[in-house]
């Protein structure tokens, strides 16, 4: 499908510091086209220059994301939603990309995350959820899906290990103050507060990303290759012998 025949499935906007990037194509189901489109708004985030801060929200006023296009995925032929073949190597690609952004991110949750949709909310470092309506959810086990490695690995480096269980085996539906007391979330607002306060946030700590370059390296470091948390060495090895890991930018060793 042409790009220029696409619908318009995301919106960036601008307020003051913070990018504000909404999902707005109905509920907001993952294809190739959305894909591409984030990463175009994300280039343009990277490209600007100084404190910054990007929050992701819904238009939708019921949905974050309802998960995979399923109708899509099953089409045959041309469609709007673009190459089926690339999606999970792409989406997985974005996924990496909004989790290692160097600047902070806040996703607003204002109603139901599904599959994907849960996933992109985890890979943002702060979520704050609508307190009265709405699930996050990875229902792949429902559908008879596995969920594959990499996207384990995503699930577990952001939730605690109970809170990993119930949400990749269980398929447990975490409502807003469930979430909230495991740690899925940061914070809850209300239905018509949710965008406001993850941009409030975000511009709270847009100042972070004076430096990008550490900020990038401080979080490739958490979850890019050879993560420091997932080393076989224990902490104290490494503080013992801490020449022989990397510094990064700005470093304070003598």
């Amino acid at each position: 499908m042409n790009s220029a025949t696409a619908p318009q499935m995301v919106q960036l906007d601008r307020e003051g510091e913070v990018f504000v990037l909404t999902l707005c194509h109905g509920d907001n189901r993952w294809n190739t086209t959305l894909v591409e489109q984030i990463n175009r708004a994300l280039d343009e985030v990277e490209r600007s220059e100084g404190p910054a801060a990007l929050v992701t929200a819904s238009a939708d006023p019921k949905f974050f994301s309802n998960g995979l296009d399923l109708d899509w995925l099953a089409s045959r032929g041309e469609h709007p939603g673009g190459d089926r073949r690339v999606f999970a190597e792409v989406a997985m690609a974005l996924f990496a990309r909004v989790m290692t952004l160097p600047m902070p991110t806040v996703c607003a949750v204002n109603g139901h995350g599904f599959g994907a949709g849960f996933m992109i909310a985890l890979c943002h470092d702060v979520r704050i959820m609508r307190a009265d309506r709405g699930f996050l959810c990875a229902n792949e086990i429902e559908l008879g899906m596995a969920i594959p490695e990499p996207e384990l690995a995503l699930f577990r480096h952001k939730l605690s290990m109970t809170a990993f269980h119930q949400t990749v085996i269980l398929a447990k539906r975490w409502g807003g103050q469930e979430a909230l007391d495991a740690g899925v979330v940061q914070q809850l607002a209300d239905a018509d507060a949710v965008r406001t306060t993850a941009v409030q946030t975000a511009a709270e700590l847009a100042r972070l990303a004076r430096h990008r370059d550490v900020m990038g390296w401080m979080k490739e470091r958490l979850y890019g290759d050879q993560a420091a948390i997932n080393r076989p060495e224990g902490p104290a090895h490494m503080l013992r012998n801490l020449h022989d890991y990397a510094e990064g930018p700005n470093h304070l060793r003598g």
